[in-house]
């Protein structure tokens, strides 16, 4: 049996896997758990991120507001399940004004390393770059220097550092919809300057994974189990009517990370209820936010659905590495 490397959570959110269910990856029965409306002043409330926080859970979302100013606001969790998301965008704390300037905000996710709370997202300065901040109580966030020039999106940090270096998944992009895109792995001493950029893995353009063979970006922060770095991702096909996103999952190498040891070939969640096919943008699951137990296996996956709202699905650590294994895209 796999394990996940990690803390207990004994309060996780979960829902059982439905009698007679065989795909990878369950939704939560009551989804969406949190709507386009549940501030005032929001258009949408979606792609978040989710972490265990003192006796609950804290996060930061992305809203975009009727005015459809994209920004990302803090949110506060008994359960994991039911939010209470603040009114106003995060204000964050800079030492160098430069920094503070942004054109938009949104995608981000949250990671606890050493002790604090890591938050990166797409950050607009000229274009899209990975934002950086990091708080401790989530009242207050301190942010720091962009990660990358721009075009990139999708900057995803590792839970702990690698051979004693900060790492990060991203996925350079455009000043565009990005019609194209592949992960890249870096490394840094001090998350100011990155470098060892490495390719991790693309999109494969034949027949036997067509649904990741337009682009593909990094989704929560990768988990550590003792197969190696299990990676949940999402994956783009073009189609006649536009972009569909699904959800796939990899396995990376513990000590080399841009090394792929498994990718399944099949997608383990696709747009199929209302609201992942209606919305906003439709046809989108788009992955930001994983919750693990070390002592079940058990994960809770946040997503966005269809640019609109938030959705809950759930799995365990063996159903996603078995499935990975069994069915491996050969590239």
């Amino acid at each position: 049996m796999s394990k996940i490397i990690g803390k207990e959570l004994k309060n996780i959110p979960w829902q059982e896997c439905p009698e007679g269910y065989t795909k990878p990856v369950w939704r939560y029965s009551e989804n969406p758990i949190i709507g386009r409306y549940d501030i005032p002043t929001s258009n949408s409330i979606f792609n978040s991120a989710a972490v265990p926080f003192e006796d609950g859970f804290a996060g930061v979302f992305r809203c975009d507001s009727m005015a459809v100013s994209m920004d990302i606001y803090a949110g506060f969790s008994k359960d994991g399940i039911h939010w209470e998301i603040n009114h106003e965008p995060i204000q964050f704390i800079c030492e160098d004004g430069e920094i503070a300037k942004r054109e938009y905000r949104y995608d981000p996710r949250v990671v606890f390393i050493e002790d604090r709370y890591y938050v990166t997202w797409c950050n607009g300065y000229h274009g899209p770059t990975i934002g950086i901040a990091y708080t401790y109580d989530f009242k207050k966030f301190y942010q720091l220097e962009n990660a990358f020039l721009p075009y990139n999106r999708n900057g995803v940090l590792f839970p702990k550092k690698i051979n004693g270096k900060f790492a990060m998944l991203s996925r350079p992009s455009d000043t565009g919809h990005t019609p194209f895109g592949d992960i890249f792995y870096s490394q840094s001493p001090d998350l100011e300057y990155w470098g060892h950029h490495r390719y991790v893995m693309g999109t494969f353009k034949g027949d036997a994974s067509a649904w990741q063979s337009t682009k593909i970006g990094p989704g929560p922060c990768p988990i550590e189990t003792d197969e190696g770095w299990l990676l949940i991702y999402h994956g783009v096909l073009t189609t006649c009517n536009g972009f569909v996103y699904r959800m796939g999952c990899a396995v990376l190498d513990k000590d080399e990370p841009w090394k792929v040891k498994y990718r399944s070939k099949f997608y383990i969640l696709a747009p199929a209820e209302n609201y992942e096919l209606c919305g906003d943008v439709p046809n989108v699951l788009f992955p930001c936010a994983a919750l693990t137990d070390a002592a079940t296996g058990r994960i809770a996956i946040y997503y966005g659905c269809a640019d609109t709202v938030t959705g809950l699905a759930f799995t365990t650590v063996d159903r996603l590495i078995n499935f990975a294994k069994e069915n491996n895209l050969e590239v």
